[in-house]
C-alpha cells in the first residue's frame, strides 16, 4: 500500500465538485481519497496511486487553463486516461451544455459527448447501447434543441410497437390507449426536459408527434428530428421504411439496445442488418456505449457487467 499527498487539487481548484464525487472516483480509480483543506490524499496500491496522481495532475492542468469543471468533465478526463489518449485529454474542453425550457443537459461521459457531437455532424446516427446510458435522452434533448432554435420545424417520436412477453390485444382501452405503454418512455424524456404545458402545447398542435413505427409508413418527413427508439425490435422491412422516410433539412437518430432484442427471431432485427449494411457510409455516424455509460442507479452498472459475463460464457 501506498500513501501520496497531492497538493492544490480540492477546494481552490474547483470547489464543491470533487468532494461530491469522492466516492465515484474512487470506485473508478481504484484508491481510497480524502480531502485535506486543498489537498487530495491517495492510498491504496503503488501503480493505481501513481495513476491517480497523473489523474488529478491533469484535472488541475484543466482547471488551470480556465476550464470550469463539472462532474461529467471529471469522469470524461478519466475516460481519456484510462484509454491511453492523454494528448487528446490535452485538447480537451467541456461542452457546451444544451439549454432546455426546463433544464442543461451536459454529456455524462466520453461516448456521450462523442455521440452529441456525431448528431450534430451527421444527418442519420444509430445510438448503440445498453439501457441507462442516454441514448434516448440525449436525443431527445438534441431534438428539443434543434427545435427550439428552429433548426427544424417539428419532432418525430416513434418507436416499434412489439410485445415483451405480454400480449398487446389483452391491453384495456382502444388503439391509442393499448399503444400508449410502448411509447411512455418517450414522454418520460419529453416531459423530464421540457415545461409540461409547452410539451402538451406542442403535441396538440403536432409539432411535436409521437406514434408507433407503424404509422409512419408512406410519409415523408421534412425538416424534422425523427428519433426511432427501442430500434432493436425492428423487422428488416420496417428498418428500411424509416431509413427512406427522412426528407429535406431533416435528422433521423436510431437508439437500439441490441442486448435486448423482443423479437421472435432476433437474428432478423432490422437494427443488426442495417449496422452491417451501412457501416461502411461516412456520412452516417455510429456511437457506441458500453457499462460505464450508464447514468442510473450504480447497480444498473453492475447488473449489466454481471449480464454480460453470463451470456459471454453461454455463446
Amino acid at each position: 500500500m501506498e500513501k501520496v499527498t497531492h497538493p492544490g487539487t480540492s477546494g481552490s481548484v474547483f470547489p464543491g465538485v470533487l468532494d461530491k464525487n469522492l466516492k465515484k472516483l474512487e470506485t473508478r480509480l481504484g484508491v481510497t481519497l480524502g480531502l485535506r483543506g486543498d489537498q487530495v490524499i491517495i492510498d491504496g496500491d503503488k501503480k493505481k496511486v501513481e495513476f491517480a496522481k497523473h489523474y488529478f495532475e491533469k484535472i488541475c492542468d484543466l482547471a488551470n487553463r480556465g476550464h470550469h469543471l463539472r462532474e461529467e468533465d471529471l469522469l470524461i478526463a478519466l475516460d481519456l486516461l484510462e484509454e491511453g489518449t492523454a494528448t487528446a485529454l490535452e485538447q480537451y474542453s467541456p461542452s457546451e451544455p444544451l439549454n432546455l425550457s426546463r433544464k442543461s443537459v451536459h454529456p455524462k461521459s466520453l461516448n456521450q459527448k462523442a455521440y452529441i457531437q456525431a448528431i450534430q455532424d451527421h444527418d442519420l446516427v444509430f445510438g448503440i447501447g445498453p439501457a441507462g446510458t442516454g441514448k434516448t435522452y440525449l436525443a431527445m434533448a438534441m431534438a428539443l434543441s434543434y427545435l427550439q432554435n428552429k433548426a427544424v420545424d417539428r419532432i418525430v417520436l416513434t418507436r416499434p410497437a412489439v410485445e415483451a412477453g405480454e400480449r398487446l390485444g389483452f391491453l384495456p382501452g382502444d388503439l391509442a390507449q393499448k399503444i400508449n405503454p410502448y411509447l411512455r418512455p418517450l414522454y418520460d424524456a419529453l416531459f423530464d426536459l421540457s415545461q409540461y404545458d409547452q410539451a402538451t402545447r406542442l403535441m396538440e398542435k403536432s409539432i411535436i408527434e409521437i406514434a408507433p413505427l407503424a404509422f409512419m409508413r408512406g410519409r415523408t418527413l421534412n425538416s424534422a428530428f425523427i428519433i426511432l427508439d427501442e430500434a432493436q425490435n425492428t423487422t428488416r422491412e420496417q428498418m428500411k421504411m424509416i431509413l427512406t422516410r427522412a426528407g429535406f433539412d431533416s435528422k433521423l437518430v436510431i437508439t437500439a439496445d441490441i442486448t435486448q432484442i423482443d423479437l421472435p427471431q432476433p437474428r432478423k432485427s432490422g437494427v443488426l442488418q442495417a449496422i452491417k449494411i451501412l457501416a461502411g457510409l461516412k456520412e452516417i455516424g455510429f456511437s457506441y456505449f458500453n457499462d460505464r455509460d450508464v447514468v442510473r442507479h450504480p447497480l444498473v452498472q453492475k447488473i449489466i457487467k454481471a449480464y454480460q459475463k453470463a451470456e459471454s460464457k453461454a455463446d
